[in-house]
């Protein structure tokens, strides 16, 4: 049967047996992955056929072989951990797939991680489809520890948020929830407030243009929430900020907040309700009102161990705060320095690199530091494992990092943002000290 539906694309390619059992190996499945691979091995095998130049009759052939695929996953006793969905593409997996499901249920029993994308614009017999896999997930799975909604639309109808909703509500522990929007989501329809039903489970939090409403009062009642990412506007954050109540806010030990515009307030209040339990944060300043917020830094989270700021100046009481910092082990800037003038932009780094505390282990320095890193190189004695600075441009610089490995002896790699111009001559020489790899290769977030 399997061999008539080649034939009837046009494929009469013959099979040799596998060498393991590819169904059991299978751990981790993207359907829209799966899809492109089957495109890919069409436009081989049938590169000299006219059916290629026929888009829907070639679309056609691909969704005939990537259902045969799957469904043969199915019944070879795959079973996922991960699974990733991209509703555009979900018509494409015919009825006969949910009917496999059915009759198989230990492929979708495992699942951890569940990710739906491209949830904007679709259309109807798109939400039909997709409905139905979120169906297939709600029944057959209650082991989802991660739910992961990305290009979230407010156009759905509402067969669409229901089953989202079950699928949250039938999970036993789901500990991570992320939701991103296409455009500004001002409506939930109940699958915020579904969260609920994980108040004794949901530890992280990821929250990407939506207005917080009243179904985020929801949070309130989470008693191990520990991480919140939140990305925005100001108003919204101040609204998010009068949500978390102290019981909340005081339990929370990673924050993120990246925001269009922030105005310090409401980043110093969930600053001072999280107080001394703050370990991870990062922040997107935009320049506004950093002192504030660098102020209350100081008062109320003394515990930072990472620490992550973009878009604040290279100000002095920016050194002094991270050399209050006494356990911080991992360390990103990105600053402005602008207006310094060049002798006391110098002093700066100087004391800069001479307060780091010794428990730092990771440095990332990006663009902003440019030609003073040789100085700072050179006034730096804490044992790092991983640097990330611009560029390697000259010797001054290539010499300060060879005496900075020599001196410390600490140092494993150097991630360089413009890796690919380095000098084969410069290259050659500071490796015989350190791996230099590409910036990206060792880049860290909390």
């Amino acid at each position: 049967m399997k061999k008539n539906i080649l034939k009837e694309c046009g494929i009469n390619e013959e099979f040799s047996k596998t060498i393991f059992d590819y169904a059991r190996f299978l751990k981790a499945l993207n359907l829209c992955h799966l899809y492109f691979q089957v495109e890919k091995w069409i436009n081989l095998v049938l590169v000299n056929s006219n059916s290629l130049n026929d888009n829907k009759l070639k679309h056609n052939i691909i969704v005939d072989i990537t259902n045969l695929l799957l469904k043969l996953l199915i019944e070879n006793g795959a079973t996922l951990r991960n699974l990733e969905i991209n509703c555009l593409r979900s018509r494409e997996f015919k009825p006969e797939i949910f009917y496999v499901l059915g009759q198989n249920e230990q492929f979708l029993s495992q699942l951890q991680y569940l990710s739906l994308r491209s949830l904007a614009k679709i259309e109807d017999n798109d939400n039909d489809s997709t409905t139905t896999w979120l169906k297939a997930v709600a029944k057959y799975t209650t082991k989802i520890s991660t739910l992961d909604i990305e290009d979230f639309c407010l156009n759905y109808n509402q067969q669409i948020f229901h089953a989202l909703i079950s699928v949250i509500k039938s999970q036993e522990q789901l500990r991570v929830f992320g939701i991103t929007g296409t455009e500004y989501l001002t409506e939930f329809h109940g699958m915020i407030s579904a969260l609920e039903s994980q108040k004794n489970s949901l530890q992280e939090v990821f929250i990407d243009s939506c207005a917080f409403n009243e179904e985020f009062e929801v949070l309130k009642n989470c008693k191990n929430l520990e991480a919140l990412r939140i990305r925005c506007y100001d108003q919204e954050l101040s609204k998010l900020s009068k949500i978390l109540d102290n019981k909340i806010g005081n339990k929370i030990s990673t924050l993120e907040v990246i925001c269009s515009q922030i105005y310090a307030q409401p980043i110093v209040s969930m600053l001072e309700k999280s107080g001394t339990l703050l370990q991870r944060l990062r922040l997107d300043l935009n320049g506004q009102e950093y002192s504030l917020v660098l102020e209350a830094l100081k008062s109320f989270c003394p515990n930072i161990i990472y620490l992550d700021i973009m878009n604040i100046k290279f100000s002095t009481q920016l050194v002094e705060l991270i050399s209050d910092l006494q356990k911080l082990q991992f360390l990103s800037l990105r600053c402005y320095n602008d207006d310094i003038p060049d002798e006391e932009l110098k002093k700066r780094v100087i004391r800069f690199s001479e307060i780091l505390p010794l428990t730092l282990q990771y440095l990332s320095l990006n663009t902003w530091l440019g030609p003073y890193t040789d100085i700072l190189l050179n006034h730096c004695n804490v044992p790092l494992k991983k640097l990330l600075i611009y560029e390697i441009n000259n010797e001054k610089i290539a010499k300060a990092l060879i005496e900075f490995c020599i001196r410390n002896k600490t140092l494993n790699y150097v991630g360089v943002c413009k890796y690919f111009d380095l000098d084969d001559n410069i290259r050659k020489e500071v490796e015989a000290y350190v791996e230099l790899v590409p910036f990206g290769q060792i880049v860290g977030y909390c």
